[in-house]
């Protein structure tokens, strides 16, 4: 057929594995033989069936698929691969192999895109952490799907190709690639994308819904504000139609957007989970809110998989996972949600691997006493129906344990009459959203003094020292400590959330009145448990 055969190709590629980048070789060798090809490296389906779509694209496009014996090596071998990004490096190397175009063009050139039949390269999930892991093994350009090009220009210094069909990796006087036909140069700096960005996503807080709409509740918005002054999990309690639901919807609109680490981190996680849409701007800047219905499973809630994707507890990282009507979710999808919530991350081992996601989340939760709801608060012809035991087994569902992960919790009584601004003008989003930024950064401020860059994560003495007690609130606090029967974990938080409290005031040190306000959310322990 006129085909110069080079026999063997090296194409670059990537894959993802958990949310990070995983550079793969795509080997292709063509031998005499029967006409076959045999993709090893421990393919799954899917990346086996990229060899009818290969042979469709590339007669599609003008080229010939070689009747010979082909052989495609995904290099490490000894991972599993999965996924269609590798369809364009495989198409590339069987061209290159068989002397149909240029290799020396792709050399330091790494290639991702799914291919359709008609040669249509289309987009991957993903991109974002592939191109970032091939930026510090050194490639300095990518080939990609045109449609992926918005995502990945985040990645600065790297050269973009877009790709949108096939039959433009034609040779040009068969020496070199189109490269001037294919070429996507990155728009701007990553300084003003980012404020591009930030810009058109403060525009999303007014879709978010007001604090102002909620009428009374004043104690539960003001647990709302400390949740969100320090990045604290927050339990809800009552009875139907209370607002309970409402507040922590409108949590996200009082939390600060999010920096360029953060940003990046965040659209990094929803890129591999391809969840990445229009309306991101290229980048996520607002806090993600994940709300997922109560018959979740719990790889759903944490990852999982064979090569584990991300689950809702990671897709709201650096912001809040919102779990309505906690008791009906079952109680081993539950108990899941404790290692991360301690340690900020979720590992899953599997036998050849160990993944890790990030999963630095507010947990917001909420609940109505029973299951007919109005235990506790009956009014007017509302009365329980539930018997002692079923709400006993309702109320099991959240154990000990997970509960004494939860810093502020609040019960949200029926108002006792219609308020309507009689007790004072409500707070709204806004001026609480002020209120946050302006503790989170006193918070900043305060650490820095003290040579450290965060408090989130301190425990035992390290904390002790660095909440700064007067000695009659600490005494406060021991005394509750002994009292309330408090584990050391809790007793850990109570006192940052006194900080934070402290903080909210502007206040160097953490007072008794501090303490004293931490104290009262506690009051759910002893009653579910």
């Amino acid at each position: 057929m006129g085909v110069l055969f080079v026999v063997f190709s090296l194409i670059q590629s990537a894959s993802v594995y958990g949310v990070d980048g995983k550079n793969i070789s795509v080997e292709v060798d063509i031998s005499s033989g029967i006409p076959q090809v045999n993709i090893v490296g421990l393919p799954d389906p899917a990346v086996r069936e990229s060899v009818e779509r290969v042979r469709a694209a590339l007669k599609n496009s003008g080229f010939v698929f070689p009747m010979d014996r082909i052989t495609v090596n995904l290099a490490p071998a000894d991972l599993r691969k999965e996924g269609t990004s590798f369809d364009l490096a495989i198409a590339a190397g069987i061209l290159t192999a068989s002397g149909q175009i240029q290799a020396v063009p792709f050399q330091h050139t790494l290639l991702i895109g799914e291919l359709s039949l008609s040669g249509h390269v289309r987009p991957v999930s993903g991109v974002l952490a592939m191109i970032e892991q091939a930026k510090l093994s050194g490639f300095k350009r990518v080939l990609l799907p045109i449609d992926n090009v918005k995502e990945a220009a985040w990645i600065s210094d790297m050269e973009l190709f877009a790709l949108s069909h096939l039959n433009e990796l034609n040779a040009k006087d068969n020496k070199q690639l189109n490269w001037n036909h294919i070429y996507v140069g990155l728009e701007g700096n990553t300084a003003a994308r980012l404020n591009r960005a930030t810009s058109a996503s403060t525009q999303q807080y007014n879709e978010i819904g007001d604090y102002g709409d909620v009428i009374g509740q004043h104690q539960a918005k003001r647990a709302m504000l400390i949740a969100a002054a320090g990045k604290h999990n927050i339990l809800l309690n009552g009875p139907p139609g209370t607002g309970k639901t409402m507040m922590i919807r409108r949590l996200p609109g009082i939390l600060p957007l999010l920096n360029e680490q953060e940003a990046l981190e965040v659209t990094k996680i929803y890129s591999v989970a391809g969840k990445l849409t229009e309306s991101s701007h290229g980048l996520i800047t607002t806090p993600p809110f994940r709300a997922p219905h109560h018959t979740i499973s719990a790889g759903g809630l944490i990852g999982g998989g064979s090569i584990p994707k991300p689950g809702e507890v990671t897709l709201a990282h650096r912001g809040v996972l919102f779990l309505d009507e906690l008791p009906e979710f079952p109680r081993q999808v539950l108990e899941v949600m404790r290692q991360p919530l301690e340690d900020r991350i979720v590992t899953i081992s599997r036998s050849k691997a160990v993944f890790q996601f990030p999963a630095s989340i507010m947990l917001a939760a909420s609940f109505n006493p029973c299951p007919c709801g109005y235990y506790g608060h009956e009014y007017g012809d509302k009365r329980c129906t539930c018997s002692a035991s079923i709400i006993s087994r309702y109320r099991s569902k959240i154990s000990g344990p997970l509960l004494d992960r939860i810093d502020l919790q609040l019960e949200v009584p029926r108002p006792i009459s219609f308020d309507n601004g009689k007790a004072g003008p409500t707070l709204s989003s806004a001026q609480m959203r002020e209120t946050v930024l302006a503790a989170r950064a006193y918070k900043h401020a305060r650490l820095a003094e003290m040579g450290s860059e965060s408090g989130g994560e301190l425990s035992g003495a390290a904390l002790r020292r660095s909440v700064n007690l007067r000695p009659d609130a600490l005494q406060l606090l021991e005394n509750a400590f002994e009292v309330l029967g408090i584990s050391m974990r809790a007793y850990d938080r109570m006192l940052k959330l006194a900080r934070t409290i402290a903080d909210i005031d502007a206040n160097e040190r953490v007072e008794a009145e501090h303490v004293t306000e931490a104290i009262q959310y506690r009051r759910l322990d002893s009653k579910l448990v």
